[in-house]
């Protein structure tokens, strides 16, 4: 895949979290496989850049190209001045939100919100767009479905943005009324990618390898973004990547190489954030690691209890250590994660057809 002058490792995405994929988070899944990583939103207020929470977020130490910044505001002019903003700190790929349906973003009339301005949506876009032209820098955008049930007008604003100089579009699949509850649908962002002629990457629900292929067979999308089935899990990226590659399974990762890889996750974590703040924030992820593990539920109480890096760094080295001593890979919950609803069979799918997937 091209987006503007960057060619993409593949099509296994990793999607933008709030509070989650930070820079270490992001090359975590880049280590693990993901194609391509976007960070997670920044604010377009000129007030707040110089806040900690912004300098944190923008934050590409290190960091592999290309690197793709998410900007979110509701001012057309903010927007675009963010964006060069963004652009001058090292930012090679600009990505507006009007996805997030967080209710503190929402009631700024910012993410998600903005699909029910269909005016101010497009102008934002376009002022962007033209910001981010002189410097060769291309503009993505990643929306829902819609506001609601009754207001689904993804494919309008989809053919809007195109026509502005958007080059690619991310639609998850839930409008904002559902948040992330529910099933995400997958009829409207088939409608979306039949609509435009820019990439369409599919997100929402994204939870298996099996999932990945039947999703982009009847979407025809091309590229898929994987969210929260990466917390705790992030060698999902290169299982769905062999899997669409080869139509065979991985062997879920040797525990030690997962014991490297979040000691190492810990540390650059720690290194961002500071130790306190950092081994307080790194207690999500731990979490979401020992997540059905042997012992997990035990260890992820303990670890509430933990107020320093080292302490919590060595119990969860030790944590590891004492799973690879039982188990030479990591267990098949654990390989699964907390994901949940059933595996549907490419067989099920026609691209011709209307078609939803659950799960």
């Amino acid at each position: 895949m091209q987006i503007g002058s960057h060619t993409l490792e593949n099509r296994v995405f990793v999607a933008p979290m709030a509070g989650v994929t930070d820079r270490p988070f992001r090359q975590l899944c880049r280590e693990w496989g993901a194609g391509y990583a976007v960070s997670e939103m920044v604010t377009s207020r000129p007030d707040l850049w110089d806040s900690l929470k912004t300098s944190r977020r923008a934050n590409h130490d290190g960091e592999p190209g290309p690197i793709a910044v998410q900007i979110a505001g509701t001012d057309a002019q903010m927007m675009a001045d963010a964006a060069v903003y963004n652009i001058d700190r090292g930012a090679q790929i600009i990505d507006i939100n009007m996805g997030c349906p967080a209710k503190k973003v929402c009631n700024k009339w910012a993410g998600s919100a903005l699909m029910q301005d269909e005016v101010l949506a497009t102008a934002i876009a376009a002022a962007v767009v033209a910001a981010c032209a002189p410097h060769g820098v291309p503009v993505t955008l990643k929306m829902r479905t819609g506001w609601s049930q009754a207001n689904k007008n993804a494919v309008a604003l989809a053919r809007a943005f195109e026509s502005v100089g958007v080059q690619m579009l991310t639609v998850h699949g839930r409008t904002r009324e559902q948040g992330y509850s529910g099933s995400a649908e997958y009829d409207t962002v088939a409608a979306v990618k039949a609509a435009v002629r820019i990439p369409v990457v599919v997100n929402g629900d994204i939870t298996s390898p099996e999932k990945a292929r039947d999703v982009l067979a009847c979407t025809q999308a091309d590229a898929v973004m994987i969210g929260r089935a990466a917390q705790g899990r992030p060698w999902i990226f290169r299982d769905v990547v062999h899997f669409l590659a080869t139509g065979q399974h991985l062997a879920p990762p040797l525990v030690v190489q997962v014991r490297k890889s979040l000691l190492a996750h810990l540390l650059d974590h720690y290194a961002l954030y500071g130790e306190l703040s950092g081994l307080r924030s790194a207690r999500k992820h731990i979490g979401w690691y020992v997540q059905g593990l042997p012992a997990g539920p035990a260890f992820r109480k303990s670890m509430n209890g933990i107020d320093d890096a080292q302490q919590q760094y060595q119990a969860v080295a030790d944590f590891f250590e004492n799973l690879a001593a039982s188990h030479d890979r990591m267990p098949v919950a654990a390989a699964s994660g907390a994901v949940t609803g059933q595996v549907h069979t490419a067989a099920a799918f026609d691209p011709k057809k209307s078609v939803s997937l659950s799960g």
